[in-house]
């Protein structure tokens, strides 16, 4: 049977487009549409849709405020559909803490949003794929590692201070269900950490408002990463969205390198991308962490870290949203460590410490 998608855009333009575009994929079909919230939950008791798509920017009530009661009463794969021109800047980064499976950056036109139709289908497809899990695993996440507070951090100053650090390596690669986990994770760690390097799967622009999110919650110092920065010392960098984070050495010093080359796994950023470019620059002196995300990005990037000598950790099923990049690396043989979410933190200092 192909997959019932519901359409929830304020544009009339925006839906035909869609519409007419995702009716040529012969596994989904679009069972309706909706210029707002309040039809949309209508015609979702009505037709039942196995996915839905959702503009943030709609009249009688906005996007999140939809998203956040559907999670609660009647909980669904969500992929936001939206532009990062809207008025609340963050409001995609909102989505995902509440519970949106993914986002799709909407063009500037209506008329280009026909660009984006592929993106839109797979990540249609790879929602309903775990829908059933997705579900009951998100609000499970929710409830244990969402909440957003002032906690405890593990702290690592007087071990940290005494090492050398500039040739550790902190390496980090999630997707779905990654912004909530890496919130979880930064709030625990503590200011003086080698260079932290993150691929989080997020289209252009949003990485940034991500990492200025990230950077709010933690004493390090987290940033969206430019192309030929040193890599420093009680820094984190954010792989921008659409461009693959790798590393180079010259002479003692390592660098950021910012490519445009071809998709990995379909990512762009790819983990696989920054691990193997870690593996070759650091090997031995990186610590990695692969976190819950849908498909197999990482897994094989995390192999050649551990081929190299480095710890290389696996986040376990039962913390994940979705089990699909951690458990393809556990499965490659390619995880020293599988630990759950609330373990990583300490694990991370206590390597680098040692």
């Amino acid at each position: 049977m192909p997959i019932k998608l519901l359409i929830v855009d304020d544009s009339a333009i925006v839906r035909d487009v869609l519409s007419e575009s995702l009716a040529k994929y012969l596994d989904i079909e679009v069972v309706g549409v909706a210029p707002d919230p309040f039809i949309a939950r209508d015609k979702i008791v009505q037709l039942k849709p196995d996915v839905i798509t959702l503009d943030i920017e709609m009249p009688r009530m906005d996007g999140i405020t939809f998203l956040e009661r559907l999670m609660a009463f009647y909980p669904l794969p969500v992929i936001i559909v939206s532009s990062v021109t809207t008025s609340d800047k963050s409001a995609a980064i909102k989505a995902l803490e509440i519970g949106a499976f993914d986002v799709v950056n909407k063009p500037g036109g209506a008329i280009s949003v026909g660009d984006i139709v592929e993106e839109i289908a797979y990540k249609v497809r790879q929602a309903y794929e775990v829908r059933f899990s997705y579900v009951k695993r998100r609000l499970d996440f929710q409830n244990k590692y969402a909440t957003v507070q002032a906690a405890p951090r593990f702290e690592a100053n007087r071990h940290l201070r005494s090492v050398k650090t500039s040739d550790q390596l902190v390496c980090i690669g999630s997707s779905t269900g990654g912004t909530v986990a890496l919130e979880y994770l930064f709030q625990r760690l503590p200011a003086h950490m080698p260079p932290i390097l993150i691929v989080q799967h997020m289209p252009p622009n949003f990485t940034k408002q991500f990492a200025q999110r990230l950077n709010g919650l933690s004493p390090l110092e987290i940033k969206e990463a430019e192309d030929g920065e040193i890599v420093a010392d009680g820094t984190v960098y954010v792989a921008p969205g659409g461009l693959h984070l790798t590393l180079e050495r010259r002479g003692a010093t390592l660098y950021t390198k910012l490519t445009t080359s071809e998709r990995v796994q379909f990512q762009r950023p790819s983990a696989d991308v920054l691990f193997h470019s870690a593996a070759e620059v650091a090997g031995r002196n990186v610590v990695a962490a692969l976190l819950t995300g849908m498909g197999k990005d990482g897994a094989a990037g995390l192999l050649a870290l551990f081929q190299a000598g480095a710890l290389t950790i696996a986040q376990d099923e039962a913390s994940s949203v979705v089990w699909g990049m951690p458990r393809a690396a556990v499965e490659l043989g390619a995880a020293s460590e599988v630990l759950p979410l609330d373990k990583i933190a300490a694990r991370l200092v206590d390597a680098l410490a040692k």
